[in-house]
């Protein structure tokens, strides 16, 4: 394995391990305490289900990409940054 390679596999291998933990985390913490809303939404009306659904799905994408950003920065700085 050359250098290169070995420099992007450990930031690599922990924003994985990471990511999944907080999409874990966030899978739970929705779970339990949106899940009874959210089927009651799926219950009685699907069009605020689906919106309510896409707006949790648009927040974890937001709020996941910038904690791992910043969880990432503390263990490696980003190239740009070094250069």
């Amino acid at each position: 394995m050359n250098a290169k390679a070995k420099r992007w596999l450990w930031p690599f291998l922990i924003e994985l391990v990471v990511y999944a933990l907080l999409v874990l985390g966030y899978f739970f913490l929705v779970l339990h305490f949106l899940g009874d809303w959210l089927y009651h939404l799926f219950e009685h009306d699907r069009r605020w289900y689906a919106a309510a659904a896409l707006g949790l799905i648009v927040f974890q994408g937001i709020a996941l990409e910038a904690l791992t950003r910043g969880l990432l920065s503390l263990v490696k700085p980003r190239e740009e940054e070094e250069e």
